[in-house]
Parts: C-alpha cells; structure tokens; sequence
C-alpha cells in the first residue's frame, strides 16, 4: 500500500514538473476607449427630451444614466450633465457620440478613458461587428442571441425581466368584451412564439411577475387552450372583428402579433393586426392610436413591460400604472405592502379583468468582445455597468 502511495506521489510530481506554469492573474488597469453599438437614432440627450420610439427611450435611459448621478422623484435625470461616471466629450446627432471618464466621479473614475458610441446601427450589423471585434459592447434582440451565440460571439443574457403583453384598450365593457378577452387570451400558442420567434430565449407568461421575482407564476396559466377559445366564441353574437396593434418599428411585436392572429384564426376568431405609428397614444376609453391626422382603429395592442426593480411591489406597481391609461382600468389595487399576499391579490385582480393579457417573458441579451473584462450582468432596474468593466489590452484590437 505505501509503496502504491509512493507511486502516486511521484507520478503527480513528474506531471507538475512538466506542466506549464500557469499564466499571472489579469489585474484591472486604467485606460483604453469602450466601442459600444446601438440600434437607436438618439436626436438629444437632455432628459426633459420626449423620445419618438421606445427603442430610443430605453437607450436614452442608459445613456443618460452614464451622464447623470442623481434622479427625480419622477424617476428622470436631474443635475448637471457630466456629474455622473462621464461626461459628454462630442455629439453628433443621429450618429455617434463619445463620452470622456468623469476624474471627479463621488464614487472614483471609471476604468476606461472614454466610450465610443455608433447610433443608429441595425441589430445584424451588430452581431456582425461583434464577430469581426469591430466593437466591445453591444445590445442584442433576444430573438437573435441564439443565432450570435452560434457564430462565436461572446454573449451575455439577463433572467427574464421583460414582459410583451396584448393589453386591451378600454373601450368594450359588458359580458361579451369579457368573453371576447378570454377567448384571446386562450387561443395564444405562447409556447410556440417562446421556441419559434424567440428561438427558446424567453419564458411563456400568464402573470404579470415572472418566476424568479414572484415564485407564483404556476398559478397563472400559460397552456393554449383551442377548444375552449372556440366554445367562448361561438357564444358571442355577432362575432366581433378584432384589431390588433404593434409598434411599427419593432419587428419582433410584428412577428407576435402575426401569431396571434393566426392562433385567432385557428379558434375561429376573425383578427388582423395592424402597425401603430411609434408616437402613437391611446386615451382610455379610445379605440384610435393616431398621430398626425391618420387615425388607426384597434381593439388591443402589444406593449412592452420592462421590470425597474426586482422587487416584485415595485414592478407590480409601476406596470399598473403604466397600463391605466392605456386599458382604461378603474381602481385598480396597488400594492400596500411587499408581502407575497398582497402583491399576489394586486396582480391576480388585473389578471381577472382580462384587459391585460400576457404573453411572453424576455431577458436583455448584451453582445461583448473578448477585451472587455469584469462584466456583471446588470439585474432588472440597473443600467449599463460601463463604469465598471476595463478592457483587456492583450486581446486583439
């Protein structure tokens, strides 16, 4: 036994002395410009500037979080730009802009020096250029990060903290505007636009909350139910044609919404979907997303829930008032406390009206090159951690 041991023992010895020395650990170091990519046509940074799109809203937001160290009680921007990690160095509207690391910065400045911003670049010349390590950090449609994913690219995706849902607008009431919802609601293949659309990078949704922030998901259901949709129907008389909108410049919304429509036709529910104008608004009560004269009639329309806390009171609570306007809905609880009962009696309250029907949840899905290092997927409310990350200067430029 011991000259086993023995054995052993020298062999382990022979393999180490033969191995190659491990390499140093890689410390943080100053300095280098961040190449960062993003699909949104940015006209102005001021935080009191109306965005046109909601694409242009969420970058906005990140990019005025680098820019800003304080909020407002509204939740925007407030103090003079350049107090936050950076400061706007050159702007060039619609194309490009560079920010320079605030020296100043409260809590110390960040690593790289500045950041390069391309605007306007569409989500496949993004992938693209993540590929070639033409930029460091780039924002990825959920429904490509399988396909990036696949070409090599370094990619980094969130828990589920996005929610699409088909809100009605409140301008049905009555039994049959009940029953016209629940038909909706059971006719959807959420599980086919998760797999097909999204390409398995997302969840189905019956609630308002995901899983992970809830824990209460599985009393929500998610599962198509054709049969059921078909008897709902057959009930009401006459049978309604149904209008369904999508953002126009979101082309996933347009791929879901094709869906439903076609999930509709199969219960024999007669749809069409329709693109809505960005900058269109409902009124409560209001069937028309207009803008500029041309008025557009729907009956629901898609929306996005993006989750601002991982806290479930507080998303739920943000999300119900996010949707009053827009369905219409009257009293509607929120929230007096964090406790698991309250927030599930607030959520289940909405779920009930049938004026919000959810569809699926989505993570945020980042793109990085192989320099960028110390990266820390932001949790739901948290913005870019640019300030935070350094770059690598013995991977390739």
């Amino acid at each position: 036994m011991k000259l086993r041991l023995c054995l052993c023992l020298a062999t382990i010895s022979v393999v180490l002395a033969g191995a190659a020395p491990l390499p140093p650990a890689r410390r943080p170091h100053y300095g280098g410009t961040l190449r960062v990519e993003i699909g949104a046509t940015l006209q102005s940074l001021d935080p009191a500037g109306v965005a046109t799109s909601r694409e242009e809203a969420d970058a906005k937001a990140e990019l005025d979080a680098l820019l800003y160290d304080q909020r407002g009680e509204d939740g925007t921007f407030v103090g003079t730009a350049g107090s936050g990690p950076f400061r706007l160095s050159s702007w060039e509207a619609g194309k490009r802009a560079t920010f320079a690391a605030n020296q100043d910065y409260r809590e110390g400045r960040p690593f790289v020096d500045s950041i390069e911003i391309q605007l306007g670049r569409p989500a496949h010349d993004r992938v693209v250029d993540l590929e070639l390590n033409k930029t460091d950090f780039a924002t990825i449609p959920p429904e490509q990060a399988r396909q990036a994913t696949d070409r090599g690219v370094r990619v980094s995706v969130s828990q589920p903290n996005e929610l699409l849902a088909l809100v009605f607008l409140g301008s049905r009431s009555g039994k049959e505007s009940t029953r016209i919802r629940e038909a909706i609601a059971r006719c959807i293949d959420r599980a086919a636009i998760v797999n097909f659309i999204l390409q398995k990078e997302g969840e189905p949704a019956g609630g308002l909350l995901p899983h992970w922030s809830s824990g209460t998901t599985f009393l929500f259901p998610t599962e198509m139910d054709v049969r059921t949709a078909k008897e709902i129907w057959s009930q009401i008389s006459p049978s309604p044609y149904l209008v369904l909108g999508y953002d126009s410049t979101d082309t996933l919304e347009q791929s879901v919404a094709e869906r439903i429509v076609v999930n509709a036709k199969e219960a024999g529910i007669s749809s069409v979907s329709r693109a809505l104008p960005a900058s269109g608004k409902a009124s409560p009560g209001q069937v028309d997303g207009s803008t500029r004269g041309a008025a557009i009639r729907v009956d629901a329309r898609l929306v996005r829930l993006r989750m601002p806390s991982p806290l479930p009171r507080i998303s739920l609570t943000v999300f119900i008032n996010r949707l009053e306007p827009i369905a219409g809905i009257v009293d509607s609880p929120v929230p007096q406390s964090a406790s698991p009962e309250d927030v599930y009696y607030c959520e289940r309250s909405i779920m009930n009206s049938g004026l919000v029907v959810p569809i699926v949840w989505m993570p945020q899905v980042y793109g990085l090159s192989a320099r960028v290092r110390d990266w820390k997927q932001p949790a739901a409310g948290e913005g870019w951690p640019l300030a935070d990350v350094w770059l690598d200067s013995t991977d390739p430029q």
